[in-house]
């Protein structure tokens, strides 16, 4: 080559790259400088679905390999190879509390959510997916990616035990006060895999000036540093509770610090060969429920196979969807309408076929993913992919055993094609303790947990 191209002056001279497949004179020109990791990364998706199952028609009969295929997971029975059907989990902080919008935030945190006015929102804890971005200082471009369908609700649900309806509109918390807001519309979405974002990471929606940015490019200095002699003296002046809120905005502020050196900084990133067809999307929300969720599904899988994140979360609906599912046969209702079936033959069926509808695009997703090669593995082979909802039974608002689907090998250290269950009422977040583990997070505990699950490799 005339002048040999790195992935640092292509970003920088375009500011926006729609590199797919990956050019081979980028590819090389990393690998020669050692920007490229040796082995693809490991990834971790957490998938929620609203308003609980039909019981008998996800628990199946039979253990370990030889359990059978439920109607609820007919649509995966190809796919029974790659994830493990694990039992006997649940939220206990969740328990007879209100049937939907305080599970939500708990489903990934464990958390006791408070019933507040709305205006002092507490989820109870840190999600999982968040603690990891904490955790591990992830360098790639999206520290973390959420995705989903509805626009988060306002107000509080009166009838529904008081709570803000905010609490069911998110699915990830960066801390029991911040929801991390999540993108609905595909275009918007796809577009945040390509651009370069390093201004607006820095200074929200606004365009930074030029030199600002560039002196922070140069300038590794830590603001706390700098004014460190300062924060000792006014944390001495203050009370006990002014310490402990002084030390978590510090960190806040430290964890920031680390997310603006992480993006200001070239990063081992793993690079794919080969194409993944998808054009931009056109704008706004697409017409049909299907399209839109098979779209973000499918920017989801995106966003893993360029390396543009390896931490996401996806809402198939919120706490209380109301979706109307009138487009399946035989159906006339919403999902949250249609959950409270009360045994009713007819009613019972269609939540039934909606149910099973959401299981199908889960399908949709694996297959996808499992399509893609990464040096002799797939994408889920190299992936954490939970899928759950945060009711067993949708009818009752039954809390325990909830629907638990861990797809992927984990890279090698999950083992897949298995009925496991655990013991009655194990600890949810044991199973998080047990991801964080494998995402290189050895935290002692998570939320409420007891211990890591054993038997799942």
């Amino acid at each position: 080559m005339a002048k040999e191209l790195t992935r640092r002056i292509f970003l920088r001279g375009a500011g926006a790259t729609l590199a797919l497949p990956w050019l081979e004179s980028i590819s090389h020109a990393a690998d020669a400088t050692g920007e490229r990791l040796s082995e693809p990364p490991l990834r971790m998706a957490c998938i929620f679905m609203p308003n609980g199952v039909r019981p008998d028609y996800w628990t199946p009969a039979g253990d370990s390999e030889d359990y059978e295929i439920t109607p609820h997971l007919k649509p995966l029975e190809s796919l029974k190879n790659d994830f493990l059907l694990i039992e006997n989990l649940w939220n206990k902080n969740s328990v007879g509390r209100n049937g939907h919008w305080p599970k939500v935030p708990a489903w990934l945190s464990g958390g006791f959510v408070e019933r507040t006015v709305g205006g002092d929102l507490d989820s109870g804890g840190t999600t999982v997916d968040q603690l990891a971005v904490q955790k591990m200082e992830i360098g790639t471009p999206l520290p973390s990616f959420e995705l989903g369908l509805e626009a988060p609700r306002t107000g509080i649900d009166t009838a529904g035990g008081g709570f803000p309806r905010a609490l069911g509109s998110f699915l990830s918390w960066a801390d029991p006060k911040t929801p991390v807001p999540k993108e609905i519309i595909p275009q918007l979405a796809f577009d945040r895999l390509f651009r370069n974002t390093k201004a607006k990471a820095i200074s929200g929606a606004n365009p930074m000036h030029p030199s600002l940015l560039e002196s922070l490019q140069r300038d590794e200095t830590s603001v706390l540093d700098i004014v460190q002699e300062q924060a000792r003296a006014l944390r001495k002046q203050g009370s006990t509770s002014d310490q402990a809120r002084l030390d978590e905005y510090f960190e806040s502020v430290r964890s920031v610090e680390r997310r603006l050196e992480a993006s200001m900084k070239p990063q081992k990133r793993w690079i794919n060969q080969g194409k993944f067809p998808m054009e931009r999307p056109a704008p706004g929300i697409p017409e049909t429920r299907k399209e839109h969720l098979r779209l973000m599904l499918d920017i989801l899988v995106l966003s893993f196979w360029t390396d543009s994140t390896r931490i996401a979360t996806m809402m198939m609906g919120d706490a209380q969807s109301g979706q109307d599912y009138g487009f399946l046969p035989g159906v006339r209702g919403s999902f949250h309408g249609l959950s409270h079936h009360r045994n009713i033959p007819e009613q019972r069926g269609q939540y039934e076929k909606i149910v099973t509808w959401h299981t199908e695009q889960l399908a949709y997703f694996l297959n996808r993913m499992k399509s893609l090669d990464e040096g002799g593995k797939s994408l889920l082979d190299n992936s954490m992919i939970l899928f759950g909802a945060t009711l067993k039974d949708g009818n009752r608002h039954d809390p325990e055993n909830l629907p638990v689907l861990l797809a992927g090998r984990g890279k090698g250290t999950l083992r897949p094609g298995r009925r496991v269950r655990f013991a009655e009422k194990t600890p949810l977040c044991n199973l998080h303790l047990s991801m964080l583990h494998r995402l290189g997070v050895k935290e002692k505990s998570f939320g409420d947990s007891t211990g890591v699950l054993e038997g799942l490799g």
